[in-house]
């Protein structure tokens, strides 16, 4: 790396990094490329109205190919596969690598499960992208009384099931869905009132629930349980908790149950490289995986990663030790949780609705 241009790569177009791009100050010694698979990313605020159908796929989708464009910086089209500190190198899936001074990762995480039949027969929730595709054609083309199976009973389980039950009915269709949980207690981490209004809503979709169940296999129209249930599923979700993406064993960097251990600067075991949003672990302070987290580290991770280029001085991030919780019931309808308070209506969701446009407003020109 000669010459007296510096390079800051950024790994991944999550919500963190996004944000970084769009208050990016432009410096003349520096060139910034951003590394991720597609031209634009997903809004994870807005998965649960586009599955719903309350917004279309653009109105969520945040273009990184024309953010790179507007901050003179350069995207790469590919995804990271390794990374080596020694060398200060990224490798990539198409065979080639890129050389940095400094860089940051924001890859998020993968909700996919490891059981056969998991990766022919199953959706991840998580990289929304594919998930969108896949259940946009869904909807398209599915039979008059679809069935599907949600994996998981957790808050993103759970509102997603609402999402779907909501679309397919309103398109006249008469779903038949199913959420699994493997643990007696759906929607753990919501307050009790919280949790009984939303399983209250799900059950006024139709959605039947099913607790201490683990999944054995899935089958291109079935779901196998453990106790030997078979649930006939057209479309299998899977929403089963967060789970690193395997390339960052392959980093050299420490981990935390496979997520990059960082510290309050939100700097990895190697100082030259950074992290933040959900493929991150907060090692002075950990937190679960929430979009709101990432947004909070974004102003922290910009003033750092200028820092560790100019030579200044780090900041901290401290992340709150709760947040508000608007979810989504299907309908424009939305539930909130904070501190265990419970409120729900459809002022929630038009209030949900401002905040998501108004995030999003902020990336176009």
């Amino acid at each position: 790396m000669g010459g007296g241009l510096r390079d800051l790569v950024l790994v991944g177009g999550g919500h963190a990094h996004a944000l970084v791009l769009n208050a990016w100050t432009p410096m003349a010694d520096t060139r910034v490329t951003l590394i991720n698979p597609e031209p634009s990313a997903p809004y994870t605020g807005m998965l649960p109205g586009h599955v719903a159908g309350h917004y279309t796929r653009s109105e969520m989708m945040i273009d990184l190919a024309a953010l790179v464009e507007r901050k003179g910086a350069r995207l790469v089209l590919d995804r990271a596969i390794g990374l080596d500190p020694r060398s200060r190198r990224i490798l990539l899936a198409e065979g080639a690598s890129l050389d940095y001074h400094v860089a940051s990762i924001d890859t998020g995480i993968t909700s996919g499960l490891q059981v056969p039949g998991a990766t022919d027969h199953a959706v991840a929730a998580k990289p929304l992208g594919p998930f969108s595709d896949r259940w946009d054609h869904f909807v398209s083309n599915c039979p008059p009384e679809p069935r599907m199976v949600v994996i998981g009973g957790g808050t993103g389980g759970i509102e997603l099931a609402m999402a779907a039950a909501f679309r397919l009915q309103e398109a006249g269709a008469h779903p038949r869905i199913t959420v699994i949980e493997r643990t007696s207690t759906p929607l753990s981490g919501l307050a009790a009132g919280t949790r009984k209004a939303l399983l209250g809503c799900a059950a006024r979709l139709g959605i039947r629930l099913l607790t201490r169940i683990e999944v054995s296999r899935i089958e291109p129209d079935a779901v196998l349980c453990t106790d030997g249930t078979r649930l006939e599923s057209d479309f299998t979700l899977a929403v089963a908790g967060a789970q690193p993406q395997e390339w960052l064993a392959r980093t050299g960097l420490d981990l935390e149950g496979g997520f990059l251990r960082v510290g309050p600067t939100l700097q990895t075991s190697d100082p030259a490289v950074f992290a933040a949003g959900d493929c991150a672990h907060l090692t002075h302070a950990p937190r679960p995986k929430a979009g709101v987290f990432a947004v909070r580290e974004a102003p922290v991770l910009r003033s750092n990663l200028e820092a560790a280029l100019k030579g200044g001085q780090l900041r901290q991030y401290h992340p709150q030790r709760d947040y508000l919780k608007l979810i989504s019931c299907g309908g424009r309808v939305a539930v909130a949780d904070k501190f265990g308070l419970r409120l729900e209506g459809a002022w929630l969701w038009r209030w949900k609705d401002r905040i998501d446009r108004k995030f999003m407003s902020q990336f176009r020109a």
